[in-house]
This record gives C-alpha cells, sequence and structure tokens, in this order.
C-alpha cells in the first residue's frame, strides 16, 4: 500500500462540489374535474396512459383537457377528482391540491358544463386560490359562443373575472373523436403550451404565437376586428386562438385578467410568481436567523445571484446587471421597529423584458415564513 506523503506547507486547492439546489419545476397544472377514483387524493400523471389508470366514469372535458396538455408538450401535472360540477366541491378540490409544491397552474374544464352564473361563480373562486396561494396562474376558459355576434357574452365575462394570476381563453377546439357541435374548451391544450415554452425559453418566455397540436378547428372564426374588441387597450384581455392560412392554429395573445399595467402580460406576471416560489424554495432556512448584518449580507447576496441569472437568461432587459436588477436588505429595509416585530425586508426590483420600468417587490421574513409582495 502507498503511504501518503506529509505536504509541503503552502496553500493547495481543495476541490469542493456545491450542493446543486433543488429543481424548480414550472408549467404543472393541477386539474379539476368530475371523475371517480380509488382515493380522493391528487394523482400525479406523466403519461395520458396513467389517466386511465386512475379515474373512469369521466363525465365531461377532463380526459380531453389532460390529453391536450400531453399532446402539446406537457411532461407532468396532476389531476384531482370531484365527486360533481359544484361550487362546494370544487372548493373543497382546490383546498386539497394545496399540499402540492409543483403545481404551479390551475385548470377546471369542467366547470364549463354549469351555467353561466355558476361558471362566473367557480372561476372567480379558482383566481381567489390562486391570489391566495401566491404561486399559481389560472388558466380559464370563456363561455362557448357559436356567432360572433355574441362577442359581448365574452366581454361581459371578462370584466367579471379580475386578478392579476389569470388569464381567460377563446374560441373553444374541435378535436378528433368529438363532432363538430361538441368542441371543448382550450385550457389543458393551452397549459402544454405553457409547459413547453417554459421548458424551451424559460418562463419569462410569452406562450403565445405557438401552434396547437391535436386541434382540428376551432369553434368560432375570430377575426382581426373581434379581437380587438377582446382585448381593449388598457384593460384585461381575453386571449384568442386563431387559425392563419399556411400557419395552422395558433395562441394569439398574452395578457391577464389585471388591470394593473404591470401584470398584464402572462410571462411578466408568472416571472414574478417563481421568483417567489424560488425564494420561498431557497431562503426558507433563514427563518428565525437573527435579523442582523450577516443575515442582511447573505440574502443580498443569495438574491443578486439569482437576479443576474434571470438576467443572463434574457428575463430581464438592460445592457448590463445594473440596469436589470437591485436588490437592498440593509439597515435601511430593517429598521428597530420591524427588527422588534420580527420581521425582516428585502427589497428587490427587476426590469422584465419588456418596456417598462423597475417593477418592484418586498420579500417578507417571519415566523409564518416568506411573502412576496
Amino acid at each position: 500500500m502507498p503511504t501518503l506523503k506529509p505536504k509541503i506547507p503552502g496553500i493547495y486547492p481543495d476541490h469542493i462540489v456545491p450542493t446543486p439546489e433543488p429543481e424548480l419545476l414550472t408549467g404543472v397544472p393541477v386539474f379539476f374535474g368530475e371523475a371517480e377514483a380509488d382515493l380522493k387524493e391528487p394523482k400525479k400523471l406523466t403519461l395520458l396512459t396513467q389517466f386511465d389508470q386512475y379515474f373512469s366514469q369521466v363525465k365531461g372535458y377532463l380526459r380531453d383537457a389532460v390529453k391536450g396538455f400531453f399532446e402539446n408538450g406537457g411532461s407532468l401535472c396532476y389531476v384531482i377528482a370531484l365527486a360533481n360540477n359544484t361550487l362546494d366541491v370544487l372548493q373543497r378540490g382546490l383546498e386539497a391540491s394545496e399540499v402540492l409544491e409543483n403545481a404551479d397552474l390551475v385548470c377546471a374544464p369542467d366547470i364549463m358544463l354549469a351555467s353561466e352564473a355558476e361558471i362566473i361563480q367557480m372561476q372567480r373562486a379558482v383566481l381567489e386560490h390562486c391570489d391566495r396561494m401566491g404561486d399559481r396562474f389560472a388558466i380559464l376558459d370563456s363561455l362557448q359562443i357559436n356567432q360572433d355576434t355574441e362577442i359581448d357574452l365574452l366581454n361581459h365575462q371578462r370584466q367579471e373575472l379580475k386578478s392579476n394570476n389569470g388569464a381567460l381563453y377563446a374560441p373553444w377546439l374541435i378535436i378528433e373523436n368529438r363532432k363538430e357541435d361538441d368542441p371543448i374548451p382550450p385550457c389543458g391544450h393551452i397549459a402544454g403550451i405553457y409547459a413547453s415554452s417554459d421548458r424551451t425559453v424559460g418562463v419569462h418566455g410569452a406562450p403565445a404565437n405557438i401552434s396547437l397540436e391535436g386541434v382540428l378547428d376551432l369553434s368560432l372564426a375570430l377575426t382581426p376586428v373581434r379581437q380587438e374588441q377582446l382585448n381593449p387597450k388598457n384593460e384585461s384581455g381575453i386571449n384568442c386562438i386563431r387559425s392563419f392560412r399556411g400557419r395552422g392554429i395558433r395562441v394569439w395573445g398574452v395578457r391577464t385578467l389585471s388591470s394593473l399595467a404591470e401584470w398584464q402580460y402572462i410571462n411578466v406576471r408568472r416571472l414574478f410568481l417563481t421568483f417567489g416560489r424560488w425564494a420561498n424554495q431557497n431562503l426558507a432556512d433563514t427563518v428565525f436567523e437573527p435579523n442582523a448584518s450577516p443575515l442582511w449580507v447573505r440574502l443580498q447576496r443569495d438574491l443578486s445571484v439569482y437576479c443576474e441569472s434571470l438576467w443572463q437568461q434574457g428575463a430581464l432587459q438592460g445592457a448590463v446587471a445594473q440596469e436589470a436588477f437591485y436588490v437592498k436588505c440593509d439597515k435601511e429595509t430593517n429598521p428597530r421597529e420591524n427588527r422588534e416585530m420580527g420581521r425582516l425586508v428585502a427589497e428587490v426590483g427587476l426590469a422584465p423584458a419588456i418596456p417598462g420600468e423597475f417593477i418592484q417587490l418586498l420579500l417578507v421574513q417571519s415566523s409564518s415564513g416568506i411573502s412576496v409582495t
């Protein structure tokens, strides 16, 4: 056995392999719909065939939505079976989904089986769930219309739904094995587009101008004039799905249901939601640490490194990093009164890759965890 020679005194490199951060998944929807399952708990799916193994007596659009998700580039989703299509049952399902840390999208296609008033009520419940969770985005379906003279009905629906954390899509889709007069809501196919865009570009990429797979036609052909009516300037909008000669059927919109200018783009809003998810996942160990200078320095460093990685990916605009973001965590953001209350505040400004100035958010650490506002 060879003997180890003692080292000569001096400085030697010591190679330490850093522990990789756990992967932060995006583009992972949780689907809600009427079905029967052996266990009333979320089911994780990576293949459509698993849906048929877990669920039976599927009454509405649930299976078609999940199929559309996988056809359009989705790789992981969760499904929660609902006993019936009522507000109370949906709310219990939404509450059950809160244990799913990976899920960042919400789809509930079977809502569209209800009456118009019930649809609005249940879609509001989905949006309230996403607002409360603070890390999820809802993909909602428009009401089913067959004539462009019914556009006012969609605008009424849009005006009834207000949230930074949701988007509305129209019209419905005609797919194989369904008659032309029996289209399906588009949320599942759109969720697949989100997942595919996240994987190829990043969560900051706009999930639009992408062709839909598994779609034969649309229930209604929307013209540019009708699209303008559904997307009024400086208001929330409905994202149109349109058919273009030689280019196929494409998602032709990237607007949220927010009336606030800074949150009117889906990719911008999802970028900030993902930022909050990253902070909760990677900074949770700082809770209960002494609220003093060493912790401030660490948070400023870690947040700056993450923000710079976003800038390098193209998520933030700016020729240099200083134009793309700023991070502030010091005595000024954490005065004595905050520290005595057990609160730590880090201020972060990001310049997302759209025309505009910094959008500011605050990371507030307390005994209940880290919140982002």
